[in-house]
This record gives structure tokens, sequence and C-alpha cells, in this order.
């Protein structure tokens, strides 16, 4: 009986608990920003009790983190790898506005305003007169407007929150990027995430300040005054279910400003953001943290390290990818046991370890190169359904009724009616000799408009409304309007953006990816000098080298002649994503020409590709193309004033 297969352990079944792990530490970050903050709306009449967490404290801290656990869940949920990519930042607007993504967002944020609110609310003292019902006369119960108004400030605050969380993209989760080591350069660890957290405080002090301020003077100078009496309705509409109170929705005659309000209101508002900014960066930075466990890959805990590595590699998921690809561009620099374990791995049913890894890293490369290939070339036509086989022919479809059997002798009714009086009033207008109306009065009025263009515009003006002329002065407004600080910016569709946008494709680009797998081709080709025992890599060596040096050459062509747009107004030609990647593969291609330069001959490689290969290594600056210097594939073939996409 043959043996059983071992199962191998998938690559999430090890990313998965880490991440939960960096979520636990984050959720307990959080926590204990929620007790300080618990411990500032304490009213401190007994010292022990005011902090004790068994308590009060205690419970307004699980209130207040029961507040920020919403926007925790939604940032698990609506995580990402890579930046969003469009041509401008209007277009990345009109395609992620109105979405189900982004509606959630904003009402995650506001519910979360709402809870805040309610707990800031309760941890008020009595002689604050924030409750929500007062008694001014007897034992009438009343609607207090107090807390209706920081009420609606927290929630207008949390809608805001929330168009800035989808405007910035905080949902992106951050990649590293592995680095080539110097000479004699130890293993640098990262900095701990609370280390990162303290630098980060002042900022997000800062920040935090800036946005409480803004939305509570907003909102108690203008915004307020609309959204009263709605707000007030609302309130009254609620307490009603569990207060004998008026049946009138109609508001106070004077809303209750104070300097008093505007100062609490700007404290809670400072409070709450503070504690959205804090989790926004606690879980950035662990969730950014490199795949290691204890300083270990974290596939090393697997019973077949590199098979479930493979795995991750292979996945369709981004992120499990992603990771992946991270651990595997540190494995390749830092852990020599695990690197030579890759190329003694040999008996793989899929084929041995390395060449698994060689097609996987060089597909994410040549991806690269299709795109630019691809870059304005039409969409390819859909396949055509195929037939089904075995089905009967099937009669064709009549074109025309089917003839009558009436009698063709019969005489044709008559018809009568408005109707019918109309149609042939109609019909003889239209069918008659001789011209019609439109045919005698278009000609005059063009005539007249003629001579009054002529009698009445002067020979300057005359040249002013040429099309020519029109276009130019519509374009000049247009530049205006683009050079606005603000609003400009909005519609500019930077060079940058189109580069890397056409580089990195839609709807996001991930840099890292293609930055690793460049890093870990190269690095394990070098160390399987050593190594490799089998001499597995020097087999797909030429063929690293050459796909190296077409996709930099590729790269560098397209780069040099892709067109400005003429909304930049910038007018750069700098690239920081595309340049980053240019660099990775240089880097990689000089390590390969300095490792196996010598033995070209015995790799059959010509002179003519080392040649080529040391041209596509040299790293030089971005060439701006010249007047009437022809572009690089679709981009000499479409105009420069075109958007293209």
């Amino acid at each position: 009986m043959p043996p059983a297969a071992v199962r191998r352990p998938p690559y999430k079944d090890f990313l998965q608990p880490a991440l939960q792990r960096r979520f636990a530490s984050t959720a307990g970050v959080l926590l204990a920003i929620a007790y300080t903050e618990a411990l500032t709306l304490s009213s401190w009449d007994s010292f022990f009790w005011s902090w004790f967490p068994i308590g009060l404290p205690g419970l307004r801290t699980l209130t207040i983190f029961g507040s920020i656990l919403p926007i925790v869940i939604l940032r698990i949920a609506h995580s990402h790898v890579g930046f969003r990519t469009s041509n401008s930042p209007f277009e990345t607007f009109r395609s992620n506005a109105i979405t189900f993504s982004t509606l959630e967002t904003i009402i995650t944020f506001a519910i979360s305003a709402w809870l805040f609110s309610q707990t800031y609310l309760l941890s008020t003292p009595d002689e604050a007169n924030l409750r929500w019902i007062t008694h001014y006369s007897g034992d009438r119960a009343r609607v207090n407007e107090r807390a209706l108004f920081y009420t609606v400030n927290l929630v207008v605050l949390g809608v805001v929150q929330g168009i800035l969380h989808v405007a910035l993209d905080f949902d992106r989760m951050l990649l590293g990027m592995v680095k080539p080591k110097r000479e004699g350069e130890a293993n640098a660890q990262p900095p701990d995430s609370l280390v990162r957290i303290n630098e980060w405080a002042p900022f997000l002090v800062a920040r935090a300040g800036i946005l409480s301020i803004a939305i509570a003077l907003v909102n108690y100078v203008l915004l307020y005054h609309f959204l009263r009496r709605s707000a007030w309705g609302w309130a009254m509409s609620f307490f009603r279910l569990f207060y004998n109170l008026p049946k009138s929705n109609i508001p106070p005659s004077q809303a209750p400003w104070s300097i008093w309000m505007l100062g609490r209101s700007i404290w809670a508002g400072f409070l709450l953001t503070l504690l959205w900014y804090s989790a926004d960066v606690i879980f950035r930075l662990q969730l950014g943290r490199a795949p290691l466990k204890n300083n270990q890959p974290l596939s090393s805990e697997s019973r077949d390290p590199n098979g479930s590595l493979l795995n991750g590699l292979k996945s369709k998921k981004p992120h499990i990818s992603g990771f992946a690809m991270w651990e595997l561009a540190l494995i390749a620099r830092d852990f020599d046991a695990r690197r030579a374990g890759i190329f003694e791995d040999i008996d793989r049913t899929d084929g041995p370890t390395w060449s698994q890894i060689y097609a996987t890293c060089l597909d994410k490369i040549k991806a690269v190169e299709k795109r630019v290939d691809d870059y304005g070339k039409p969409p390819a036509p859909p396949p055509a359904p195929q037939a089904p086989a075995n089905v009967p022919p099937q009669p064709p479809a009549r074109v025309v009724q089917p003839p009558k059997n009436d009698n063709v002798w019969a005489p044709a009714p008559a018809g009568g009616g408005l109707r019918n009086s109309l149609g042939k009033f109609v019909s003889n207008v239209t069918t008659s000799p001789g011209k019609t109306p439109a045919d005698t009065i278009v000609p005059e009025a063009k005539r007249r408009a003629l001579e009054a263009r002529e009698h009445l515009l002067t020979k300057e003006q005359k040249e002013a409304l040429t099309p020519e002329n029109l276009n130019t002065l519509t374009q000049s407004i247009w530049l205006r309007v683009l050079e606005l600080p603000k609003i400009g910016s909005v519609f500019q569709q930077l060079f940058s953006r189109r580069l890397a946008t056409a580089v990195l494709g839609r709807p996001y680009g991930e840099l890292s990816t293609c930055v690793n797998a460049a890093y870990v081709l190269s690095q394990l080709a070098v160390c399987s000098l050593t190594e490799d025992h089998y001499g597995k890599v020097q087999r797909d060596v030429p063929a690293l080298i050459r796909t190296f040096t077409v996709v930099i050459k590729k790269l560098e062509r397209f780069r040099d002649g892709f067109p400005m747009h003429w909304t930049d107004v910038r007018q750069n030609r700098d690239c920081p994503e595309v340049e980053e990647l240019l660099v990775a593969l240089k880097d990689g291609l000089s390590e390969l020409i300095a490792a196996f330069g010598p033995y070209s001959t015995d790799l059959r490689l010509t002179r003519a590709d080392m040649r080529l290969a040391r041209e596509a290594a040299e790293k030089k600056q971005a060439a701006a193309p010249t007047a009437g210097e022809p572009g690089r594939g679709a981009a000499e073939a479409q105009p420069e004033m075109r958007e293209l996409r």
C-alpha cells in the first residue's frame, strides 16, 4: 500500500495567524489609549475610583474601545496592497465616489462618532447640563438641545473623516522592498512599532487638533443652522417612545450658543479624532511588519517550508502573494540555510523549487513588459461563442409576413376623423411640388446673419471668433483653472501618475512585488555559483539576463517617449515608482553581469548579448523627448493632447 501523501500546508495558514497576532497587539494599544481618554473624562471625586479599572473607568474604557472597534474591522475588510492608479485625482473620485465601499466607510465612521458622543455625554457631570432629557417646569420632560448639538457635531466629524479616509486611501497595506546589503553590513532590524508610534505622536496630536477645531467652528457658525430642524425632529421622534414630550417638532426659538459649548465640542472631537488617527497608524505599522516570527520566516514552521512558500507565491490574492514574495526576498538575502534548501529541493511533482520560483518571479517582470507593449492598443475582441455540437439546423426566420387570403379586389375602407384629415394635409404639403417653407426661410436667415456680421464686427473681432482662436481661448481659460493651488491639482493629469498607471496597471499598482521579484532572481542566481550543487540555475541564467535587458530597454524607451498631457502644468518628467523599478532591475542585472560575465561563453551568451546587457545596466537620467522625436509604441500614434487610458 503506497504511503499517504503528506498535506502541504498553504501559506495562508501561517500568514493569517501572524496577521491576527498583529491585530491583537493593535487592539491592545488602542485599549490603552481608550483607557487614557477615559481617565480624562473622569470626575476625580475619588482618587482611587477615578482611575481603578474595575469600575466606571473600566466600563468607560470598554465603551470608548467599542466606538473604535468598527473602524478596525473596516480596515481589515477593506485592506488592499498597492496604491490606486489613475490619470488624475478627479478620475479616482469619479470611480470611487459612488460605490458601496465608500458608503460603508462613511456610515461606519458616523456610527463610531455617534457611539463616542453618547459615551462622552454620559461621562460628563450633572452640572454640565448635557443629559438628553431635562425638566424645566414641574415634571414636564424636555429634550436638551445641548446634547443634540454635541451629537450632531461629532456625527458631522465622522462623515468628514470617512470622506478623508476614502480620499487619502488609508486602507492601503504597505509592503516592504528588500534592498541588497552593502559589504560588511549586518542584518538591520526594523525599529519596533512602539518606537515608531512615539515618533508619530506629535504629528497625530497636531492633525487631530486641526481637524477637530475646523469641524467645530464650521458646525458652530454655519452647518448646525441647516441641520438643526431635521436633527431636532429625529430626536423628538425617538424620545417620544419613552417620555411624554410635546407633539410639535419645532425647535426652541433660541439655540444654546456659547463659547463653553464650542470649547467642549472641540475637546470631544479632538479625543475622537486622536483615537481614529492612532488606530490608523498603529494598524498600518503592525500590518506592514516583515513576514517573520522570532526572526525566522513565517513558512519555517511548516512541515514543507518550500512548498508552503510556493503556495503563497502562486496565490491569486494580492496580499498573500505580496507577503510571500517579501519573505522569499528576505530568505534570499539573510537566511543562508533556507536559501541553500531551495537549490537542493529538486524532487517536486511540479518541478524543482528553483524552476517554480524562476517562472513565478519572471512572470511578475514580464507582466510589466506586457503592459508597456499593450499600452494604447484597443482591447482584444471577446472570442466568438462556439456553436454547440450535434444541434439540428434551424429553419431561417421569415423576413416578411405570409400572404393573406383576403379578397384583393375589395375596395379599401374609407378613413374618417381628425387624425385622417390631418394626415392628408401633411401628406399634401410634403409631396406637393414647389419649395417648402424651410427652403425659403433658412437661406434668408443665413444671408441676414452674414450681412450683420460684416457691418457690425471689426476685423479683430472677426478673427477672434474663428474656431482656432476660440479653441485657444478655451484652453487658456482651462490652464488658468489648472494653475489654481487646490482646485487645479484635482484635474491635472501629471506625467508621474499617468506613467505609473501605464506601467503598474489598474486599479491598484504594487511596486514592491516587482522589485522583490527582481531582487530574488538576481540574488538566487548569484548565490547559485557556490550553493547550487546540481547546476539547475545555470541553465536559466542566459534567459534571465536577456529578459532583464529587454525589459529595461523597453521601459526606458517607453518612459522617454511617453507624452506630456496638456493639463500637466508642472511639466515634470520624474516618476519615482518607475525609477525605483528601473533601479531594482539595473542592480539585479549588474549583479548577474559581474557574477556570470567570465562564464558568458560557456553559458552561450554572445558578445552582443553582454554588450546590450552592460548598456542596459548603466544608470542614467530620464531623457526628455526633443521636438520632432517620435515617441514609443502607442504614445507616438496618439496626439499629445489626447487623454490616454
